[in-house]
């Protein structure tokens, strides 16, 4: 028997949680039960409530708000201790179709896929400015080169995970979860699907994307952050290849000149040669220390992950299928 359950975190969504609730499909193909949770992120307003009188199975409720990231991620917990084989998570503003959720799910029932996330085709949105399509593309693209996964809308909130893959899942960003998600699942070899979904008009403002420097500013850092915690070798070589280069160009330079009888008059060029050879020597040994670190950290991981099984079927009324 496979349950699904429909995760939905929301802050202060008591006007477009019902459109969002009534738009969710009663039936998805190759699933037996579908259930719905509610993440309450320390709302100011009625949307506990609303959910409640809505008849939703599962709510949630976190005293203050503590932004997206942890919400999605005490919507995995729940939906893993409710027993949950796949989870689809979706937004309380009601942009996604509920109807699309059939399209997320199929490629984890039949098992290609341990993550699909729904392409919302950012170039054919209307409602998105062309500069917020093209930093969509541009933010895509830099997530891809990170996860070594073809990544179309990296962005999308709308998406699916099967029971292993958000076993697996730790999100330490608290700006957003769906880029370090990526590159996580890119790290991990896990298969990443895109599907194409379409889009309800706009009920609201971005509260995420408040202004396109903030965005971008957390953005970066999220990236940044999460690739070098993955590759830090690659990181770090890189840099130090930056610094040894020109150091190395900076001493041909000296052995030219001195070659020709003129190396007192480019003693700079020896001193920058050094300089920059031995810090970018420097960079790579703290590069493999890290690398070390990570192999530590992927220990780490996975004794979470072993741990995460055994809360699961400690819990009373958790489902564990293997």
């Amino acid at each position: 028997m496979t349950k699904l359950i429909i995760q939905i975190p929301c802050y202060n969504e008591e006007k477009t949680l019902p459109s969002t609730l009534a738009d969710l499909p009663d039936r998805v193909e190759g699933v037996d039960s579908i259930e719905v949770l509610v993440v309450d992120d320390g709302s100011r307003d009625r949307t506990a409530a609303v959910a409640r009188e809505l008849g939703v199975e599962h709510i949630v409720q976190i005293r203050r708000n503590a932004g997206l990231a942890s919400a999605f991620v005490k919507g995995l917990e729940e939906s893993l201790a409710r027993g949950a084989d796949i989870i689809v998570n979706t937004d309380g503003d009601n942009q996604y179709r509920g109807s699309d959720i059939d399209r997320l799910v199929s490629p984890i029932v039949s098992g290609e896929a341990d993550v699909v996330v729904g392409d919302r085709r950012v170039t054919q949105v209307a409602e998105f400015s062309p500069a917020k399509q093209q930093l969509q593309r541009l933010g895509s693209w830099v997530v891809k080169l990170a996860s070594g996964v073809d990544t179309p809308d990296a962005t999308s909130g709308f998406r699916a995970l099967s029971r292993e893959a958000a076993l697996r899942t730790i999100i330490l960003s608290q700006y957003s979860y769906t880029l370090e998600s990526l590159i996580q699942a890119g790290a991990r070899r896990m298969a990443v699907k895109y599907v194409p979904i379409e889009v309800n008009p706009r009920t609201r403002q971005s509260r995420l994307m408040r202004s396109i420097p903030e965005y971008l500013v957390n953005s970066a850092a999220t990236i940044l952050r999460t690739y070098t915690m993955y590759r830090p070798l690659r990181v770090f070589a890189a840099l130090g290849l930056a610094l040894i280069v020109p150091g190395v160009a900076l001493g041909a330079r000296y052995l030219f000149y001195y070659a020709r009888g003129e190396g007192s008059g480019h003693v700079q060029s020896l001193i920058l040669t050094a300089m920059l050879t031995i810090v970018g020597l420097q960079v790579w040994l703290i590069g493999l220390v890290a690398d070390l670190v990570g192999f530590n950290r992927k220990i780490l991981e996975e004794a979470l992950y072993r741990l995460r099984r055994l809360e699961q079927r400690a819990l009373p009324g958790s489902r564990d299928p293997s």
